[in-house]
């Protein structure tokens, strides 16, 4: 399965996150119990259920940051032999391979799906992970992935400006976020054919901030930018940033917090696949058709 595939040119860029925090947090999400990967659950779940509306078999698969191996089981379920891959040790010690999405060891055509859920928004080199992806497919094999996208996380992206405010400073403590368009283009960059991408919003309501933070932590989605503040915030900026999260709660004393999940599916070129007609070849004029509608 292993070949001699090297990383793109740029799987080696050193931002905007740091790879070796990534690794840390995520042995610490593998080691929370797996209580906070419901979202990740969730996720998963609604690409299986994608998966099942593709009319074909699938023999071979890839779980790209198969975390707790949840999706790998469904996938074995359903038959499929998975290779399950992770960047963090203690989740890759259960899986079969450790490596980064921008530094896959598998050699082209490998595989006809790979799946991926919850990884690829903080991956260094995104276009690069993609291309990489797309060779390792086998012609018309299939790629489904899922992430979180811009307009996530509204509800702490205010907290942590109070906190800032409170101090008097700015300070980068939240992840640039990717949005329909961007992902989109990245997929057309990296060679699929027949791209689609899509957002589901997933609304988690908590009684306080801190649950929010601790179940961050538990799926190894809080801060790993290179450029983060490493200043802890003082009690003035956890007060204010407390105060700002629980103005906005519904009358139960909770606050909905809002994900919103990239969805986003690709094929690998085969010559078998729909293609657009060619420009001009059209048996019909369409200025002719209006004119005589009109």
């Amino acid at each position: 399965m292993t070949g001699s595939l090297s990383p793109s040119t740029g799987s080696a860029q050193d931002g905007p996150f740091d790879r070796g925090l990534r690794r840390l947090r995520r042995d610490r999400a593998a080691g929370s119990g797996g209580d906070t990967f419901y979202l990740h659950h969730r996720v998963a779940d609604e690409l299986i259920e994608r998966l099942d509306l593709v009319r074909r078999d699938f023999t071979d698969a890839l779980d790209l940051g198969s975390g707790d191996l949840y999706l790998t089981r469904r996938l074995r379920e359903r038959g499929i032999r998975v290779v399950a891959a992770d960047h963090g040790a203690l989740f890759a010690a259960a899986a079969d391979v450790r490596c980064d999405e921008d530094r896959l060891p598998f050699a082209d055509a490998s595989f006809d799906l790979i799946v991926s859920v919850g990884t690829l928004d903080s991956v260094n080199d995104l276009p690069g992970a993609l291309t990489l992806i797309r060779r390792a497919l086998r012609p018309d094999g299939l790629f489904l992935a899922a992430f979180a996208g811009a307009g996530s996380l509204p509800r702490l992206r205010s907290a942590m400006r109070a906190a800032d405010e409170a101090e008097g400073g700015a300070a980068p403590r939240i992840h640039p976020q990717i949005d329909v368009r961007a992902a989109g283009d990245l997929l057309g960059r990296a060679g699929f054919a027949l791209p689609v991408i899509d957002v589901e919003s997933v609304t988690v309501r908590f009684a306080a901030l801190g649950g929010l933070v601790r179940d961050l932590r538990g799926m190894g989605a809080t801060n790993i930018l290179l450029q983060r503040s490493t200043r802890p915030l003082g009690r003035l900026a956890l007060a204010a940033a407390h105060v700002d999260f629980a103005a906005a709660a519904d009358a139960d004393g909770k606050t909905a917090e809002r994900f919103e999940i990239i969805h986003v599916s690709g094929w690998a070129p085969s010559p078998d696949q729909p293609r657009p007609a060619r420009r001009g070849s059209a048996a019909a004029s369409l200025a002719e058709a209006l004119r005589s509608k009109g």
